[in-house]
């Protein structure tokens, strides 16, 4: 089939629409958004939240928004750089640790609320799965839909470990066990043991246990952190049966301190180039242009004495 040639006539440029920036830059998925920020009519002015998951190389991102005329509001937030505090110092953006991430958040945001007494979720990751149930004579569980962005919703996803965590920590999120890891597409049925072994690092144990044995030079270089803390595979499920004790005994986020406008000041300046008077910038230009003169006039001695 021969090749045409794509015309783009007047007509196409008057009708053309141009897309929203987000849309535009590939960050989001209006067709997702707008179903998950549309609120029922009778529900009125009543959030509708999100529990928002984000991954960057080195860290977890995790949020609950909810979404006004505004612009979107986030009621709390927890990261993967905050693992450390509870004892995870390592892989801190692998399934384990986004697991940690989304029980923070549950945990996190549930204070915030009140509701962490109430709603204790599970409290001890056993791989079931479970969906938390409104309590008699009580509130109602805290609800939000999470929020994938533009994310690939494949079966074991970390993305997933985050919805695992934030459901074991007391929130309800609506959904089912078909994309955790050791769901069998076949027998329709979720295989706990494996699901729990990945909740509490046991994959990234037996990784290091073959990567030991096959590859020495290799298990060194991908490991180096956890050989300088003489961590071993064994000790891992330990490090996230007690760093989930320590989120749920203090989940709040930790006070930074911040710099004043002063020391701010005095940070930039150390880049900053500083302006030069009249008098120095002339100086400047005749030394510059002295120091031409005199090359050129070297050059032009050494072509005579090459004549």
């Amino acid at each position: 089939m021969p090749f045409t040639k794509l015309i783009k006539t007047p007509a196409y440029f008057s009708r053309y629409q141009t897309p929203y920036r987000r849309r535009r830059e590939g960050k989001t998925d209006y067709y997702a958004r707008k179903r998950l920020i549309t609120q029922h009519k009778a529900k009125y002015n009543s959030p509708k939240y999100r529990l928002v998951v984000r991954f960057t190389n080195k860290d977890i991102i995790a949020q609950i928004v909810s979404s006004q005329i505004t612009g979107d509001v986030v009621l709390a937030a927890a990261y993967a750089h905050e693992l450390p505090r509870y004892g995870i110092k390592h892989g801190l953006t692998n399934w384990s640790a986004a697991y940690a991430v989304g029980l923070l958040i549950a945990r996190r945001t549930l204070q915030k609320l009140g509701l962490d007494e109430t709603y204790e979720g599970v409290v001890e990751a056993d791989g079931e799965f479970t969906l938390t149930e409104a309590v008699e004579d009580g509130p109602r569980p805290f609800k939000a839909y999470l929020d994938v962005g533009l994310h690939r919703t494949t079966t074991g996803a970390r993305i997933f470990g985050v919805l695992k965590g934030a459901s074991d920590g007391g929130i309800y999120v609506p959904h089912n066990e078909k994309r955790y890891p050791g769901f069998d597409i076949e027998s329709k049925e979720l295989d706990a043991d494996t699901l729990s072994k990945y909740i509490l690092g046991g994959h990234v144990a037996e990784y290091m246990e073959t990567l030991a044995d096959d590859d020495e030079e290799k298990y060194r270089q991908v490991f180096k952190g956890y050989i300088e803390d003489n961590i071993e595979a064994d000790a891992i499920a330990d490090i996230y049966t007690d760093a989930h004790a320590a989120i749920r005994e203090d989940p709040s986020p930790q006070p930074t301190e911040k710099k004043s406008k002063e020391e701010y000041a005095a940070e930039s300046k150390k880049y900053r180039e500083v302006k030069l008077t009249t008098e120095e910038r002339l100086a400047k230009r005749a030394a510059k242009i002295a120091s031409l003169v005199g090359s050129g006039a070297g050059a032009a001695e050494e072509e005579e004495e090459d004549e």
